[in-house]
């Protein structure tokens, strides 16, 4: 899942960062509101981290502007103001939830979880395609009866992209768009070797293979196809 972060305060910014990237996020930092629009229009986000408090354009206009625009992805307020008439005001806005500062990382990635749900396919933790079983609050999967081999963060972030997505072609340019940040190198083959990577630990040594090439497009995960 792929998140950009609007912090103007550095240290601020770097926590929540290494807190989200450690739970399987790609994430995208920018410190202003004009840059969060730019960044918006150029690369596709599944949700927004935004601050109110920002230099020059605030986190309530920014986030009126998006909703203007059509942008529907779920937005999460961070605001070191508690009051009720500022939580009413930053949810007026289009906001779809409101976190206070401080704040406990744990709280924040179960509220992007649970964000998550709401405006994915699948309303529960776990998401499943076949006999495999993919839970998200975990990060573990199984197949079957049997445990997967514990996935990295990058290999956790790519299944659950195609999971999300099931019997439905993406493209190295969607997946980018899900898995990497801003900092993924077009002409890498990193997708190639996580592909490799997911298949040896879902689906070496079944007869069913879930995780599918389709040759000059990209790549599916379901069922009832081999790969090519």
């Amino acid at each position: 899942m792929r998140v950009l972060v609007v912090e103007d305060e550095p240290r601020m910014a770097a926590l929540i960062r290494q807190g989200l990237e450690e739970e399987s996020y790609a994430v995208d930092v920018v410190g202003n509101g004009a840059e969060a629009l730019e960044w918006v229009e150029s690369a596709g986000y599944n949700i927004i981290l935004l601050d109110i408090m920002l230099p020059g354009m605030n986190g309530l206009d920014v986030c009126r502007l998006l909703r203007s625009k059509g942008y529907t992805m779920p937005i999460l307020m961070l605001t070191a103001r508690d009051t009720l008439p500022d939580k009413v005001t930053g949810l007026d806005a289009g906001a779809d939830d409101y976190l206070v500062k401080p704040f406990a990382i744990e709280e924040l990635t179960a509220r992007l979880r649970a964000l998550a749900r709401r405006e994915g396919p699948s309303k529960t933790l776990e998401l499943s395609v076949g006999d495999l079983v993919l839970d998200t609050a975990t990060k573990r999967a199984r197949r079957g009866n049997n445990a997967v081999e514990t996935l990295t963060s990058k290999e956790y972030i790519l299944l659950e992209t195609l999971m999300r997505h099931p019997d439905q072609v993406l493209t190295r340019d969607q997946i980018i768009d899900h898995v990497w940040n801003m900092e993924f190198e077009s002409g890498s083959k990193l997708i190639e070797v996580y592909i490799h990577s997911l298949r040896k630990k879902i689906d070496e040594g079944y007869d069913e293979k879930l995780i599918q090439t389709v040759r000059g497009m990209g790549y599916r995960i379901g069922r009832n196809e081999s790969p090519t």
